[in-house]
């Protein structure tokens, strides 16, 4: 029975749906087949009514296709994707109230009141071809002879009773005239039209209500025609920009489900202007009722802070690691140095030990011995070094500590044969026991160290951690001093102990040979150098001397090959090779005047970074720190080591010290040659002594050392070998031995009075402020010919007058001919003459100057060192160090953004009507001046350093790449920075991610554009650029673009492609309602939707176009 009872149950449910499905299927059909004749006779039917507006529903999304399709053509610019546009604005299936109130109110008539595809693009076009909609072109309906109830704004009429509508004819206007009555809500019918539009959703458009007060269509703008009495108010009467007309946008603070309702927004809500629905509030955030925005201050507070914190951590640790490492290496190297000074201690006292019990052992084998040996042991120690150095080093090896290497092979080669000689005794047989073996006594500690050659120890022995390598520097030093000591006197067995040592690494040899070398200034042709004949020698230290003027600054700079704006003649030769200098500018150093060292960098820092770059790449770690350690030994800096050299505004070491460490930056990279302008200029005399030694330590080496030198002290004066005496006009008084110079002046006449300093007074003659005695007979004038006289070297021709005077039989006067040059070019010129003459030399001096910074010499110094990636890795880690000591710098420029985007958050207010573009304006003129004048530091502020450093070989390329890395640091900084103010002040549409990136790819375009404004300008008139050039581009981006050649020159300008990214991102947020507000302010802007991609592209390709021209003026136009 149940089985039974559910069969029928099934049958019934099953007839009742097929009888259901047949009616709603009849009156469709009846619906369709009658539409044509009298529309929808039964719209009150509320069982039929739901059918008849989803019909009219599709047919409406028909039009709405066809419409966009027609109209996509020309909005293509503010259309991303159509579908999803039109979706926003008119897809109204999600409640179709609206549309069913309506066909109740037209009874049906609605699809003959609805406009067509050809009104909707006729009224579309108005906002192309004349930007506003409020008046609309005469057409079919409305003209001056036909004008009907339904042309004024907010009414709409219907076609003829006999006519059939095609809503999706976009070509013909049809003829609609009859019927005229008020718009429905939720439409909206243009004055000029007399059809009806569906307002699009964000939008609210009732019923208008007439205001007795100002005769006003509430909430719209627009009265009744006069003269009509019985026309009332209708719906709404346009849908436009909103700044035009605003009324039919859902307001502020309430939100439209559908276009015929608008809700308060809820508390904990926020609804802004043209919204459909209400979005939950952050947390932490206050959002009252009927609230527009989120107050996103706590979220920028948050950001701002947790920035703030994380620098904070990165600036502290850093700090704090590096401050660390450093006391810990400074603790290993100073328990290396204790250890090493104990050692060298433990063996000074074994070798007066050893000496001791020798003499002894000696003395007593002399007393008992009946051989020969009597003889030989009574001679002098002193007099057996000068007969047999050979066996005396020997005899000094012998008594080395065995654990280095070289005292056990001479001990294994020496002992036998000394045996053969003499049977030593029992004490001698202790001794060498002793020797074999100190270990095994108590008391003899004597070190472990190698006496290998320097930079070539043995493999399998480097060692590996900081104190192994500090006892090994450390330990050599010692040795170094020790084998000073035994030397100090220079005896001739001392000199053969010095020249046979192989603890003295001798370096490749660099002579300079230079013969009739003339430098002439290009353009005025004035002499700098003239006729200069001589040699400078490796193992020797070359002073050049003479008065203000003479030409020793470019004497050293033509041997260095650095003078440039002069035209120079004679030869110079390398090695007896007619080579440029250049080519060994990796084993040249060259110390110049002032002292170009950074200043945020210790002592120590200054001096590793150098030998790290311009060592060979081959040499060890060990021997990099005990080139370094001897250098920072030899200078006296050790007290200083780890002190900032300091700047203008940081006071640091003194100037003393500063001037050692200039020198010391050449010193460290084992120089062959070695030239330096003025380096005891502001030293004592302590200091210059000290300097001298170590560069005297450096000449055993086979250094050729040069340099310039003002009235040197008498003790620094007897520390040269050679001197150089120049005389006004760069002509050689004097090129010879130091000590010889006073008896070839006194061959003159001229004689040294009693204490007096000699240079001085050779100075003093060559000035005109001592005369030469009278009875000598010679003039300080003719100095220059005598000293050519004397050696037989050509004279000029200007001077031969003098030389004809004081020639001797012997002498050579130059056969060369002509006028005197001294009479040449003295005839007047004209003003026009000498500022031609004065550009000319300018051009060539740039000329030369490029040429000489682009000109490849092959590289002929033999020596590898580390290439551009080490170079790079070496440059990184210098100045992320000098980064953290700026950081108060840095976070002054952080404070100043963060001040610039809370100030122009609170002025400039998001505004609707232009997506915030007023607001980014003034964004991008600020961050674009604040972070260009913060770039700028990158590179003016150490040019000079630069400069020295790519004229020694450093890798330029790894410099710039450095920098720029360190600097992206703060291009990923600033934009939070600034935006955890802006961003949370105006809380724009578009979301933090857009406007960051945008404002991350701005920031890097204008700091590349600060390093071309650094490295071609002067710091005054580079920060004068960076201020000038965001503001005029700016402008010039904002401007309208009537004209296609503003509209050229903007496109060349990074503010247009910022500003256009900026507007839209912020724009995409804007649909439905909003439509044609985008579309009208793209339309303005001359903004493309579809362009956002491309303006992140140019914004990145303007930076890397910017460091590209940058780094190609660094390199081509630095001085040197």
């Amino acid at each position: 029975m149940l089985k039974m009872g559910l069969k029928k149950l099934k049958v019934c449910t099953f007839w009742s749906v097929s009888i259901w499905v047949f009616v709603v299927l009849s009156f469709l059909v009846n619906m369709v087949q009658c539409q044509d004749l009298n529309d929808y006779d039964q719209v009150d039917n509320p069982a039929v009514l739901p059918f008849i507006t989803s019909l009219v529903n599709s047919r409406l999304s028909n039009l709405t296709t066809v419409l966009s399709k027609d109209i996509s053509d020309q909005a293509s610019f503010c259309i991303k994707d159509q579908e999803a546009d039109w979706n926003k604005a008119f897809n109204f299936s999600s409640n179709l109230d609206f549309l069913a109130s309506c066909i109740q109110k037209t009874k049906g008539d609605i699809t003959r009141r609805l406009c067509t595809a050809a009104e909707a693009k006729f009224y579309f076009d108005a906002f192309f071809k004349s930007s506003s909609a409020t008046t609309l072109r005469p057409n079919k309906n409305c003209n001056l002879t036909s004008w009907v109830s339904g042309c004024e704004p907010g009414w709409a009429c219907s076609v003829g009773p006999n006519q059939q509508v095609d809503l999706e004819n976009s070509r013909v206007i049809p003829a609609r005239t009859h019927d005229c009555q008020a718009c429905c809500e939720g439409f909206f019918c243009p004055r000029g039209l007399t059809c009806m539009i569906p307002c699009p959703l964000g939008s609210h458009c009732p019923v208008a209500t007439l205001s007795n007060a100002t005769g006003i269509c509430e909430p719209y703008s627009y009265q009744l025609p006069p003269g009509q009495p019985n026309h009332t108010c209708g719906g709404a009467n346009i849908w436009a920009d909103v700044r035009s007309s605003s009324e039919v946008f859902c307001s502020a603070g309430s939100y439209c489900p559908t276009t015929t309702q608008e809700k308060p927004c809820s508390s904990g809500h926020y609804c802004r202007m043209g919204s459909t629905s209400e979005k939950r509030c952050f947390k932490l955030t206050s959002c009252n009722s009927n609230t527009s925005n989120q107050d996103l201050h706590a979220y920028g507070i948050m950001l701002i802070v947790a920035t703030i914190t994380l620098l904070l951590i990165i600036y502290n640790c850093s700090d704090q690691v590096l401050t660390t490492r450093e006391r810990r290496l400074a603790k290993t190297r100073e328990a290396a140095a204790k250890s090493a000074r104990e050692t060298a201690k433990a063996r000074q006292r074994w070798n007066i030990a050893k000496n001791a019990a020798k003499k002894h052992a000696s003395g007593l084998q002399t007393h008992f011995s009946q051989t020969f040996s009597l003889k030989k042991s009574s001679k002098h120690p002193e007099e057996l070094k000068i007969l047999d150095p050979k066996r005396f080093e020997t005899d000094e090896d012998l008594y080395a500590p065995t654990h280095m290497s070289t005292s056990s092979e001479s001990l294994s080669s020496s002992a036998p044969s000394e045996g053969q000689k003499t049977e030593p005794g029992n004490l001698m047989q202790m001794m060498h026991e002793i020797e074999d073996g100190p270990d095994n006594y108590e008391g003899f500690d004597v070190g472990t160290h190698d006496r290998k050659s320097k930079g070539h120890m043995p493999k399998g022995k480097q060692p590996n951690t900081h104190s192994q390598i500090f006892k090994y520097a450390y330990a050599q030093i010692e040795k170094e001093k020790a084998l000073q000591q035994e030397n100090k006197n220079l005896t001739f067995s001392g000199v053969v102990s010095i020249a046979t040592n192989p603890e003295i690494r001798k370096r490749p040899l660099i002579e300079v040979s230079f013969k009739d070398l003339t430098l002439t200034l290009k353009g005025k042709g004035k002499h700098l150098l003239r006729c200069v004949t001589g040699k400078i020698k490796p193992g020797r230290i070359t002073a050049v001397m003479g008065p203000s003027g003479a030409g020793k600054t470019t004497f050293i700079s033509a041997l260095a090959g650095k003078a440039i704006g002069c035209k120079m003649t004679g030869l110079i030769l390398i090695n007896g090779k007619n080579e440029s200098i250049r080519s060994y500018r990796k084993i040249i150093g060259y110390v110049p005047q002032d002292d170009i060292v950074h200043g945020n960098l210790t002592v120590e820092e200054n001096l590793w970074f150098n030998a790290k770059c311009r060592l060979s790449a081959h040499l060890s770690k060990p021997d990099k720190v005990l080139v370094v350690e001897r250098v920072i030994e030899s200078l006296g800096l050790q007290m200083v080591r780890d002190s900032l050299v300091g700047t203008v505004e940081k006071r640091g070491i003194s100037g003393g010290q500063r001037k050692r460490v200039n020198v010391g930056l050449e010193m460290v990279m084992e120089p062959s040659l070695l030239i330096l302008d003025e380096p005891t200029s502001g030293l004592d005399s302590a200091s210059s002594q000290q300097l001298l030694r170590a560069l005297r330590h450096e000449a055993l080496e086979g250094v050729n050392i040069c340099m310039v030198l003002h009235q040197p002290s008498y003790a620094l004066f007897q520390m040269f070998d050679d001197l150089v005496l120049l005389a006004k006009g760069g002509l050689t008084v004097y090129h010879g031995s130091a000590k010889k110079a006073e008896e070839y002046f006194a061959g003159l006449g001229i004689y040294v009075p009693a204490r007096v300093n000699p240079p001085d007074h050779f100075i003093d003659i060559l000035e005109g402020i001592v005369t030469p005695p009278a009875s000598s007979g010679v003039n300080y004038k003719e100095l220059p010919v005598r000293w050519m006289l004397h050696n037989g070297y050509p004279v000029p021709p200007d001077l031969q007058q003098s030389a004809a005077r004081l020639a001797m039989p012997s002498a050579s006067v130059g056969s060369a001919n002509g006028t005197n040059p001294a009479d040449a070019g003295m005839e007047e010129r004209s003003f026009a003459g000498e500022l031609w003459q004065d550009v000319r030399s300018n051009v060539e001096l740039q000329r030369d100057s490029i040429r000489l910074n682009l000109l490849k010499f092959k590289d002929l110094s033999s020596r590898r060192t580390p290439g551009i990636l080490w170079q790079y890795r070496y440059f990184l880690g210098r100045v992320g160090k000098q980064r953290i000591r700026e950081a108060k710098i840095q976070a002054t420029d952080y404070l100043i953004l963060l001040l610039a985007g809370a100030c122009l958050g609170t002025l400039a207010k998001t505004s609707d009507e232009n997506f915030g573009a007023v607001g980014y304006t003034y964004t991008i003129i600020a961050v674009s001046l604040l972070c260009k004048i913060a770039a700028l530091r990158s590179f003016s502020l150490d040019k000079l350093q630069y400069w020295r450093e790519s004229a020694s070989g450093m890798s330029s390329l790894a410099y710039f790449l450095a920098k720029d890395t360190i600097d992206h640091f703060n291009t990923v900084i600033k934009p939070v920075v600034y935006l955890s103010m802006f961003f949370f002040f105006t809380n724009p549409r578009s979301s933090f991610a857009e406007n960051y990136i945008v404002l991350l790819c701005l920031v890097y375009c204008v700091t590349g554009i600060a390093y071309a404004l650094a490295i071609f300008f002067e710091p005054g008139p580079a920060q004068l650029w960076s201020v000038l050039l965001p503001v005029v581009l700016t402008l010039v981006a904002t401007q309208t673009r009537d004209s296609e050649i503003l509209k050229k020159i903007s496109n060349l300008c990074y503010p247009k492609w910022a500003l256009e990214a900026f507007v839209i991102a912020n724009a995409e947020r804007y649909y439905g309602v909003w439509l044609i507000t985008r579309c009208g302010a793209l339309l303005k802007s001359g903004y493309n939707l579809h362009e956002w991609t491309l303006c992140i592209v140019i914004l990145i390709l303007t930076g890397a176009v910017s460091r590209l021209i940058a780094y190609l003026g660094m390199i081509t136009f630095q001085k040197k």
